[in-house]
């Protein structure tokens, strides 16, 4: 799959889609707070009996980007036996599921997008396309193959790739001012499509995914991240806020998996980078074992304040002799 441009017809699509490759496969889509820089450090807290012994079950109730799902994917094909992933934003999951079973049409969609794009030439027209195609984003009440399509178009020539809603659940985000955009890559989608076969897609609540572990289930939580700054705010994700409360249901849900003797690693936040007297964090987890670790992202909204900080990996492996 080394393909980066668009194939001369649809057959020589269809011949990369038939290919069992997936060393392409990464995520498709730009994500605030995404995990592909912490994947080194996710790797080193995994349960050493997932490393070596037979096949697991690996589960991620707030998928996002999917980094970890990705690498996971590719790293331990032929371990992991069952994948389930969940997430509470229904275009997202949306384009989880056209991807995994519709990726020629999702791509089709995809190459209408970027070819009307970048047949403007000066910023302030792709602007206006860019807002036009937002509008049309949140006119779609309905989950459709063109809305999943709008919704990669838009995370990939918005701010930042941040993801916000407003109180209508509608997109806001500005558009992004980039020169040249990777709108998609075939390659990357079609490999992505491939391991997605073996993937169970879920929309609901994250306590919902309990049912789905079983021996030898690891799980993995990126949710919403606590804000650790006001600027934090502006990545609001849906129209009900993951506050406090949330946090502590899903520490109570990280407890009925350990004592179902269930694996998990979270990952949050760490609100002692602004506040090194705040124990939320440490008080919420103090059974578990607690990792720090760096990463490069931005606690203001002004660039010059972005660099490394760091951020909680948390495990439960300390709790179990053997798997």
């Amino acid at each position: 799959m080394k393909n980066k441009s668009k194939p001369n017809n649809q057959l020589e699509l269809f011949d990369l889609y038939s290919r069992e490759d997936y060393s392409a496969a990464k995520p498709f889509l730009k994500w605030a707070g995404g995990k592909s820089q912490l994947i080194t450090e996710i790797e080193n807290v995994l349960p050493t009996k997932l490393r070596i012994e037979g096949k697991f079950t690996y589960i991620e109730p707030f998928v996002g980007s999917g980094a970890i799902l990705f690498h996971l994917l590719r790293r331990y094909y032929h371990k992991i036996d069952n994948v389930i992933i969940n997430d509470i934003n229904s275009v997202l999951i949306s384009i989880y599921i056209y991807l995994r079973d519709e990726p020629i049409n999702l791509i089709n969609e995809l190459w209408k997008l970027k070819k009307n794009y970048y047949k403007y030439d000066s910023e302030n027209d792709r602007k206006l396309f860019y807002l036009e195609q937002r509008n049309i984003y949140n006119s779609l009440k309905e989950i459709s193959i063109k809305k999943a399509a709008l919704m990669v178009f838009l995370n990939k020539t918005c701010f930042n790739g941040l993801y916000r809603v407003n109180s209508r659940n509608e997109f806001n985000v500005p558009f992004g001012q980039y020169k040249n955009p990777s709108i998609f890559d075939e390659s990357v989608l079609l490999a992505d499509s491939y391991l997605l076969k073996k993937v169970t897609i879920l929309e609901t609540d994250f306590e919902e995914t309990l049912k789905y572990g079983k021996n030898n289930t690891l799980f993995y939580f990126d949710p919403p991240y606590k804000p650790i700054s006001k600027t934090s705010s502006f990545k609001s994700y849906s129209t009900n806020d993951f506050n406090d409360e949330e946090q502590k249901r899903l520490k109570n849900f990280c407890d009925r998996l350990t004592k179902e003797n269930m694996y998990f690693i979270l990952s949050n936040s760490d609100v002692k980078n602004v506040n090194e007297n705040d124990n939320f964090f440490d008080d919420l987890y103090s059974a578990y074992r607690i990792n720090r670790v760096n990463a490069t992202r931005s606690i203001n909204s002004d660039s010059k304040q972005r660099g490394q900080i760091s951020e909680l990996l948390i495990t439960n492996e300390n709790h179990f002799k053997v798997w």
